[in-house]
């Protein structure tokens, strides 16, 4: 058995109760577990200063010295608070216990030579430290201290004794313990990258000596998950295109060449020819296609989306688009059927609210073939919807569908269908090669032409009488508003109540226009008549939540009020700015905060009104959130279960990592070479563990 998976339990100093609190808090289980449990921070202690030195505003630092005197204080029924007096011939300080006193007078000794390590801080004129780690110095060999590691801890694990200095001491016996590890990378990849051995770079990270060391160690334990990461990824989307073949359409026939000669409402981008051709090449090469579509907001991704589509149907197919909700699929099935008016083609719906006599000739179509297109939500996935020949399949705002639902529409057809996934979340280049790294990335760059950039401006919320007159002035001259307010969970009561107050203040400040309001506990009967009314320009103001936030197009809404911007991430704000800038006329967006704001929250707001690019604002959002928190990354179960490296911060080393495992995959695509031996035993020992992998489809 390998040492590494051995209950935690029997690692001397944790026993039954410890292993119970390090599982639940921690979700150590195993020796390695927590070998993997990395140091959050590391404090230098090499260096002795004199008491003489300290200041209260110091950081961690040692001194040392011995105990002259100990003095005890009452505080209260049965609690005390005990004072060690200490010297290192330079001056006195006090080392202060409020709990564990008892212990500190019986083990430590008057006269005895220690090593104290703490913060510093002034109390009555006088150096203090409060609980401070003593050592022995007979026994600790100060010139090889090297960095001390910190480690996360709950505040559960502090009350049952395991602070970040008890994890320290398990670690150190565990690293003791421990055989030479065997190593996990072939010889050939950690020559050709630099990199030191694993079982260095384990025992480095937890006591390093120096930055030097803990920097070269952190590299080779990064590099290690990154690479198991993407040679996971890479190894499945190899496996897919052998195994499944593709539908060929080896014809662009009528159906496109019409649309294209006499129904195209705009000439198409070179970002939108572009994509095109790759899609082309993709669904005519008899491998089925998985393509990710990126593209802003208003970067004209449906249309080239239908475009793929009129091949399908050229080809004797049929196509279909998943939107994640009702509103959205409802948008798409109008803007195809605009784009689509005067041609011979069958579009249909099939949503929740779809229901009897309806839902009944939809199924029928789509089984006899007549339906050429299906527009849907999720409903389309459910067992009861079967098509005739299904050949293309288009999922908009994919990280809203999870993978399981995902693979159920190959189901429905014999091969699995093309697939083509869209998003207006721009996703940076390191996190797309994790998140979608078995999907071909097709980016739409380009805006269509006579677009005008959103001017994006910041307001606090003391100025609201002068943003009223700018709103009025836009209304004057034909256009409409947006106003959003945060509701940020859909069951927040308070902000409900905040949406409905804001909404009477609104209605008396504009007693001269007509509001709508929307919001994701109403019907959706109600919501989609409120929305109508704005659409159809009846209402000029239209007062909302984020569901506005994907898909809805008005190009006579010309101004986004945001309140309480700071509530936001970047990606929500940029997808909301997204909602205006739609037609020709000048459109703005404005960010409206409080005046106190974290530097955090600063930085958001200075981003948003500096840049209309997407990909820059989600490389911002990646480093200043993480990507765990990233738009969508979480709820389709695709979490990186990464415990050192970090996307955003190491995207050298992700794409170092990715072509170092593109080489192997495309030396070995059967996974079967002994030079690689090392590599696809180690990737079948990690699949077996609770890692997440992100590999989707």
């Amino acid at each position: 058995m390998d040492i590494l998976s051995q209950d935690i339990k029997f690692l001397p100093g944790v026993g039954p109760n410890r292993k119970k609190m390090l599982s639940s808090e921690l979700g150590i289980e195993t020796y390695g577990d927590l070998l993997e449990y990395y140091p959050y921070k590391y404090i230098d202690r090499s260096k002795v200063y004199t008491i003489h030195e300290l200041t209260g505003d110091m950081p961690y630092v040692q001194v040392v010295g011995h105990i002259l005197s100990f003095e005890t204080f009452a505080m209260g029924p049965r609690k005390e608070r005990v004072v060690a007096h200490f010297t290192d011939g330079t001056a006195i300080c006090d080392l202060t216990w409020f709990n564990g006193g008892k212990y500190a007078k019986q083990t430590y000794r008057i006269g005895t030579e220690y090593v104290v390590f703490g913060k510093p801080t002034v109390f009555n004129n006088r150096i203090n430290f409060t609980h401070p780690d003593l050592d022995d110095a007979s026994k600790v060999d100060l010139s090889s201290m090297g960095l001390q590691p910190y480690y996360n801890t709950t505040e559960k694990m502090k009350k049952a004794g395991l602070n970040s200095r008890a994890m320290e001491r398990l670690t150190k016996t565990l690293v003791e313990k421990l055989p030479p590890l065997p190593e996990t990378l072939p010889d050939f990849i950690i020559a050709s990258r630099h990199l030191i051995g694993r079982d260095e770079a384990f025992r480095i990270v937890h006591y390093p000596q120096n930055a030097k060391d803990l920097e070269r160690a952190r590299v080779r334990l990064k590099f290690e998950e990154l690479f198991y990461v993407q040679l996971n990824i890479l190894r499945y989307a190899s496996d897919h295109r052998r195994k499944y073949r593709g539908y060929v359409f080896s014809q662009v026939g009528e159906v496109f060449n019409t649309f294209y000669r006499d129904h195209l409402p705009f000439p198409l981008t070179g970002a939108q020819k572009r994509v095109i051709r790759e899609i082309r090449v993709d669904v005519g090469s008899g491998r089925q296609m998985n393509r990710l579509l990126q593209g802003d907001v208003g970067s004209g991704k449906t249309l080239v989306a239908l475009m793929s589509m009129l091949i399908a149907i050229d080809n004797g197919y049929q196509a279909c688009i998943m939107a994640p909700t009702e509103i959205l699929a409802e948008q798409h099935l109008q803007t195809i059927m605009q784009f689509l008016d005067g041609m011979d083609l069958r579009v249909a719906l099939l949503t929740g609210i779809v229901k009897g006599k309806r839902r009944e000739e939809v199924l029928e179509g789509l089984l006899d073939g007549t339906i050429h297109i299906l527009v849907g939500t999720h409903a389309v996935i459910e067992d009861t919807v079967q098509f005739a020949r299904l050949g293309f399949v288009v999922v908009d705002e994919q990280h809203r569908f999870g993978v399981a639902q995902r693979a159920k529409l190959w189901s429905k057809s014999e091969n699995p269908p093309h697939v083509l996934v869209m998003t207006a979340t721009p996703i940076p280049r390191t996190l797309a090669m994790t998140l979608y790294g078995d999907l071909d990335v097709s980016v739409i760059d380009e805006l269509p032409p006579g677009r005008k950039p959103v001017r994006t401006t910041h307001v606090f919320d003391s100025r609201m009488t002068t943003l009223y007159d700018g709103i009025r002035q836009q209304i004057r001259e034909g256009r409409q508003v947006y106003i959003v307010f945060p509701l940020i969970e859909e069951s927040e009561k308070s902000d409900l109540k905040n949406l409905e107050e804001g909404f009477e203040v609104l209605r008396q400040a504009f007693p001269e226009f007509r509001l709508s309001k929307v919001h994701g506990k109403m019907k959706p009967k109600d919501k989609e008549e409120e929305m109508q009314r704005f659409v159809s320009g009846e209402t000029q103001i239209l007062v909302a939540t984020t569901v506005i936030e994907v898909g809805v197009n008005v190009p006579n809404a010309s101004v986004m009020v945001i309140l309480d911007a700071q509530r936001f991430g970047l990606s929500q704000l940029h997808q909301l700015r997204g909602r205006v800038g739609r037609g020709a006329d000048q459109s703005f967006c404005v960010l409206v905060t409080p005046l106190k704001l974290s530097e955090e929250t600063r930085k958001r707001i200075d981003i948003m009104c500096d840049t209309n690019d997407g990909f820059r604002i989600a490389e911002a959002d990646l480093k200043l959130r993480g990507p765990g928190d990233l738009e969508g990354t979480q709820q389709s179960g695709m979490a990186f279960d990464l415990k050192i490296a970090d996307i955003a911060r190491d995207g050298q080393l992700v794409q170092m990592a990715r072509d170092e495992a593109q080489k192997i995959i495309d030396d070995d695509p059967e996974c079967q070479s002994p030079k690689y031996a090392i590599l696809w035993y180690r990737l079948r020992q990690l699949r077996k563990t609770n890692i997440n992998w992100a590999a989707i489809s």
